[in-house]
């Protein structure tokens, strides 16, 4: 339990950022999580795209979005989406334009949370467009959608989904980070732009203005 924490965001932007961010994750997991870790007056909010598969989460794809904090105090829990949800109806409901958001007391642990992508060694190995990555996002929309035969079970739908979101869509760059770019917003179609592409072991990392997309 985190009771009593609380995130102080440098402005209003910062609060409402995190709330379409928030919003747009429930849309690729209804009950999924946040990992919200705040040092040096930067909050990093990690949300799960694709849980990955095994004990070493092979398949496993992450986004990052960063915001600036007004305060340096450090912190590193994992909540339920929802419960943050809740405390930005609350906001609403009340009027509440501050810049201070109290973090939910209820903490989980999903599997994903406790792989932490590095913070150093990224080489540069490509750019893929924008375009490329939400195209392959669409076909893989519509190939997990049209599923496996009825009765393969919840096993072999969980490797349809990371077969298709392991597939490369550019420049090194998973299908999977075309997802995470299309549900979170991170590239709309038609904005022309292109996302730089890293390597650091066996951690792919696509980034783009909006945030970053990892995966292993």
């Amino acid at each position: 339990m985190n009771e009593g924490r609380s995130l102080t965001f440098a402005d209003g932007e910062g609060v409402a950022d995190l709330a379409t961010y928030v919003a747009r994750a429930r849309t690729l997991d209804d009950d999924g999580a946040i990992r919200l870790q705040a040092r040096g007056g930067v909050l990093a909010a990690w949300v799960c795209v694709v849980p990955g598969q095994g004990m070493m989460r092979s398949g496993l794809v992450l986004a990052l979005r960063t915001m600036a904090l007004s305060r340096t105090d450090d912190l590193d829990v994992t909540v339920p989406l929802a419960g943050l949800s809740d405390r930005f109806a609350r906001r609403g409901a009340t009027g509440d334009a501050g810049t201070t958001l109290p973090v939910p007391p209820t903490e989980v642990s999903p599997q994903w949370a406790a792989v932490t992508p590095p913070r150093s060694g990224w080489e540069h190995v490509g750019e893929v467009a924008t375009s490329t990555l939400l195209a392959a996002a669409e076909e893989g929309i519509a190939e997990v959608a049209q599923g496996v035969p009825p009765g393969s079970g919840a096993a072999a739908v969980g490797m349809l989904r990371a077969r298709v979101w392991a597939r490369e869509a550019g420049a090194g760059a998973p299908a999977g980070a075309g997802l995470a770019a299309r549900a979170l917003g991170f590239a709309r179609p038609g904005d022309g732009r292109v996302a730089t592409v890293h390597r650091s072991g066996v951690w792919t990392r696509v980034s783009l203005p909006a945030g970053h997309v990892l995966s292993r």
